[in-house]
């Protein structure tokens, strides 16, 4: 005759190994689940600022390609810089090019400045030394992001995201709605 429930007592608790992964998987998921939404995160920032820093290089490089750049044409350049941040929003970006004239002292002097939800530059500006050189122009391309986590796990809030590109002009120094920078 075979015994449907075991004699209940300590040794039959501790050689019972039933739903041992169970209680496994309970205490170790949470933490599982935990590093796999983390790593998501964190793995979504670094491409989100690798966009950035892609962006910022689009801007001055496709506003150095020209010599003059209309209205129109800097609409163009700013909407294929905004392109770049897919699939993410492009409503917490900000876009700014800005043509800058070095003078024979090395006085650097924003000539124009074009922005997309940003802040257009004017009067002189601070430049690396390495590119301070005199009579010369050069196209600075600044792009911040304002990046927020979907989950918020392990990045808890918006963590600003910025980068900023400087470009030789690669035929003259572009003039944009007129106004020249040289």
């Amino acid at each position: 005759m075979s015994r449907v429930f075991p004699k209940f007592g300590l040794k039959f608790f501790r050689r019972d190994e039933r739903a041992v992964s169970a209680v496994e998987f309970a205490l170790l998921a949470p933490m599982m689940i935990g590093l796999y939404l983390g790593g998501v995160e964190i793995s979504e920032g670094i491409s989100v600022d690798r966009k950035v820093t892609l962006a910022a290089g689009a801007v001055a490089n496709l506003a150095a390609q020209t010599s003059t750049i209309s209205v129109s044409q800097m609409t163009d350049v700013l909407d294929a810089t905004t392109t770049i941040m897919a699939p993410y929003s492009v409503s917490p970006m900000k876009i700014t090019v800005s043509c800058i004239k070095i003078d024979a002292n090395k006085v650097a002097t924003v000539k124009w400045s074009v922005t997309r939800n940003g802040t257009i530059r004017s009067g002189s500006i601070s430049l690396p030394a390495a590119l301070q050189v005199a009579n010369t122009q050069l196209l600075f391309g600044e792009v911040s992001y304002t990046y927020t986590p979907t989950v918020g796990h392990v990045i808890k809030s918006s963590i600003n995201l910025s980068d900023t590109m400087y470009m030789a002009p690669r035929i003259t120094a572009p003039n944009y709605n007129n106004v020249a920078c040289t």
